[in-house]
């Protein structure tokens, strides 16, 4: 006790789960809590839906699907539309979600799904977003082999010459897209840089198309780096992932199975900060 009367003696760390319980799932779930958020989860996917269809569809007694969407709808979750008799996902939930995305940081987000993917391929894995016309390197996961791509935090790169560059560069709309050509030099670094821009463009159509890029040769002779894109909300490409490394380890022959995993990188890294996988092109 203090000279107040107040205990002086140390404080208990906060937990986040109480002493001595095992992760148990069966233990640690509540059921009805877990049905109400399938049906939530499952709204929000296919929003707009009548009661008998959603309960159809969802293998659920209609009594227990109006009891949930009921219980939602008094918490700002869901919301019902009585002249089409229709269930919507509700505004409480942009605002939990606008509450995430501010607590979410994609360098953050990005470390530990970079290092899975340096450890996937053996080689080393960046992150980097568009800035000013040029890439900007935000993150990297360095490989453990002798030999390795550097592209430290704060390095700028040409967005034509970059697998990162060109995964953005891809996805932008055609207006954009005729813009930042028009303002940008495609300098020639190597013999298999793009410097043509109708040759660029049709590279870049080929890229939307398969979900990655390739940098082959085309910013330094001797190295390659495979990109795919990262989405937001909107489902714009807002970063890229990659991983790079010389071509005698990352070839040619090497690239399509080295660009499975970089899309399931760009993926995890989109979910992670709220973001949606654009839809494939038709």
């Amino acid at each position: 006790m203090d000279s107040q009367g107040n205990d002086a003696g140390p404080r208990r760390k906060a937990r986040g789960r109480p002493r001595g319980w095992e992760d148990k799932t069966a233990q640690n779930t509540i059921k009805s809590l877990d049905r109400a958020m399938e049906v939530f989860e499952y709204l929000s996917e296919a929003q707009g839906k009548p009661l008998t269809l959603l309960a159809d569809e969802m293998s659920q007694s209609p009594a227990t699907v109006y009891r949930i969407l009921v219980t939602l709808e008094g918490r700002g979750l869901v919301e019902f539309d009585p002249e089409e008799q229709l269930w919507h996902i509700g505004p409480q939930a942009f605002v939990i979600g606008a509450r995430f995305l501010r607590r979410t940081s994609l360098v953050d987000r990005a470390r530990p799904i970079m290092r899975k993917l340096m450890e996937a391929t053996g080689e080393t894995a960046n992150l980097g977003i568009e800035k000013e016309g040029a890439v900007l390197f935000l993150s990297q996961v360095e490989t453990h082999a002798n030999i390795r791509a550097f592209f430290p935090p704060g390095t700028l790169s040409p967005m034509h010459a970059s697998g990162i560059g060109k995964a953005l560069l891809a996805h932008m709309d055609e207006d954009r897209l005729d813009r930042h050509l028009a303002m940008s030099e495609l300098i020639a670094f190597t013999e298999c840089t793009l410097a043509d821009p109708e040759a660029l463009k049709a590279d870049l159509r080929t890229v939307k198309a398969q979900g990655y890029s390739v940098d082959n040769e085309e910013k330094n002779s001797g190295m390659r780096c495979i990109a795919a894109p990262v989405f937001d909300m909107n489902q714009e490409a807002v970063a890229g992932i990659s991983v790079s490394g010389p071509t005698s380890r990352v070839s040619e022959a090497h690239i399509e199975r080295l660009s499975r995993p970089v899309m399931e990188a760009a993926r995890h890294l989109t979910f992670a900060i709220g973001g949606a996988v654009a839809a494939p092109p038709t």
